[in-house]
């Protein structure tokens, strides 16, 4: 193995470790289900890894890889691939998301309701919602990962939030405060 590809493939790997974790909680947001985020992190990578030479001297890698995730994501789900975003009776002993210190969502009084309330979303609106404020992007990069206007974006996380407020048991959750 030549020198250069050695170092694409370190780069490749300390990519990945190092966003592994915000990769897996964007997926789950996405799919609802740990073994579908699962398959969507790992299906995203193969996609970035066979092309990492362009991904690694793009502007923002990161952005790139949230781009090939919501199209792989936005393809599952036209096949009517259903989504769940609560374990399912099946589901004893799988490890589902763990929040981030930081992560003002997991101050949340009830995480269960919010995810319930989540999965309710359409597609959009939830893609939306989980780029805008769980993974803190602006409404540029949103419209960029979604691949759609940022007028889109705004509409979509509005229409989502609207929904959420309005369902019973969320209103202390979902605040004014929260959004950008």
């Amino acid at each position: 193995m030549g020198a250069r590809k050695q170092a694409g493939d370190k780069d490749f790997q300390a990519f990945v470790v190092g966003r592994w974790p915000r990769l897996m909680r964007t997926a789950f947001l996405l799919t609802g289900e740990q073994h579908a985020a699962e398959d969507l992190a790992q299906s995203t990578l193969e996609q970035v890894y066979v092309a990492w030479h362009r991904v690694a001297s793009a502007n923002d890698p990161e952005a790139y890889v949230r781009r090939v995730m919501i199209n792989a994501h936005a393809r599952r789900h036209r096949r009517k691939l259903r989504e769940f975003l609560l374990p399912r009776s099946d589901d004893t002993g799988v490890t589902h998301e763990v929040a981030d210190t930081g992560d003002r969502i997991a101050q949340a009084d009830d995480r269960h309701t919010l995810l319930k309330a989540l999965v309710k979303l359409p597609t959009r609106q939830r893609e939306a919602v989980v780029l805008r404020y769980w993974e803190d992007l602006t409404e540029i990069q949103t419209a960029e990962a979604m691949g759609c206007s940022v007028g889109t974006v705004k509409s979509n996380a509005a229409k989502g939030i609207a929904k959420l407020r309005a369902m019973s048991g969320l209103a202390e959750t979902v605040t004014h405060g929260g959004q950008k």
